[in-house]
């Protein structure tokens, strides 16, 4: 019986040991990630991002982490559009979240990568991770008479003194609709029409409209407004001034990965997500900004005393309204364009 040469058993045997080593030498010359940049807002909550999440994740990585802000949707925009992408995290608010979304600008995330421990279902999308929750609640200095509701605040008979609102109309006329008696779970999409008829009843008691968060907390301070609508944490935590959760705007500021954004990079960064949904990392961040992440459960792990000074507690979380980012997103040219037509008449 004729056998094959020895030969070609060792051509055999000598080909795919060439091709192990070719695979190898691949997998050596493709550099590993070292490093990763994000994008985020800067502040204390920039600093809570470094010592809650990209601490854990460096020392169980040993990829750094380099942070730069202020992050914005325009940045994120003109690193897609000129293909050079120098972020792989960006840090969003949710309406930008939603219109970057629209236009395409966004890499889908890889959730079995991310493998994150139990966080709420709103926080995690396809295409962004929901990493903070704020509130936006009415406030007044101590002392003052406390509201209860938007429609107590808008009442200046039974509630009188000065207001000052935020100069950023979604915000404004979704409050102006829950003063008018329109039900949470009613409230969008926006009855534009209804929103600002309600602000005009109100607009005559309006001293300040705001634009930056720290000028809450100051006119309520020096007295120049009795209430205020302001953002969480701007408040919480200010022995002068006191505040409520219920009917607050609560919003989700979210991570997300810019389209084209390097694959390896990309893959690192899922394990800086994964830090960002475990609870106790999330309560380190708490006790540098009264913001919260989106896990369940911080009431049994934050002091009671405490428990209401976040937005996503169990009581506080309840009593808010969720916005819809994707409408707001969507009419956001609408919104600004009758926003700038009634301060005209201020």
């Amino acid at each position: 019986m004729h056998k094959p040469p020895l030969y070609k058993a060792l051509f055999g045997a000598l080909t795919a040991s060439m091709a192990l080593c070719s695979a190898v030498a691949q997998a050596q010359s493709t550099p590993a990630v070292k490093e990763i940049r994000i994008l985020e807002a800067g502040g204390p909550s920039g600093d809570s991002v470094e010592q809650a999440y990209i601490k854990p994740f460096t020392a169980r990585t040993g990829i750094k982490v380099t942070r730069e802000s202020p992050a914005s949707a325009g940045k994120l925009q003109a690193m897609v559009q000129s293909k050079n992408i120098t972020a792989t995290l960006v840090e969003l608010g949710a309406t930008d979240t939603a219109a970057m979304r629209a236009l395409g600008m966004l890499e889908p995330l890889d959730w079995a990568a991310i493998n994150p421990d139990p966080i709420y279902p709103e926080a995690r999308q396809p295409d962004a991770f929901g990493w903070q929750y704020s509130s936006t609640l009415m406030a007044w200095a101590k002392g003052t008479k406390p509201p209860k509701t938007w429609a107590d605040f808008w009442n200046v008979k039974d509630f009188p003194g000065k207001r000052a609102m935020p100069d950023y109309p979604a915000a404004s006329l979704a409050i102006a609709l829950l003063a008018d008696g329109v039900p949470p779970d009613q409230l969008f999409p926006l009855d534009i029409d209804r929103a600002f008829a309600s602000l005009q009843k109100i607009k005559g008691s309006v001293a300040v409209w705001w634009k930056a968060g720290a000028q809450p907390p100051q006119l309520l301070e020096d007295k120049e407004v009795s209430y205020s609508v302001a953002w969480s944490g701007r408040v919480i935590g200010n022995p002068k001034i006191d505040y409520t959760y219920n009917q607050g705007l609560l919003s989700l500021t979210t991570f997300v990965v810019p389209k084209g954004a390097d694959p390896a990079a990309k893959a690192a960064a899922m394990g800086l997500l994964h830090e960002a949904s475990k609870l106790q990392n999330q309560l380190v961040a708490a006790n540098i900004i009264p913001y919260t992440g989106a896990s369940p459960g911080i009431e049994k792990l934050v002091p009671k005393e405490r428990i209401n000074d976040f937005p996503t507690s169990e009581a506080n979380k309840k009593v808010q309204v969720q916005t819809d980012a994707t409408w707001t997103a969507a009419n956001a040219a609408l919104l600004q364009k009758r926003w700038q037509e009634f301060k005209l008449g201020l």
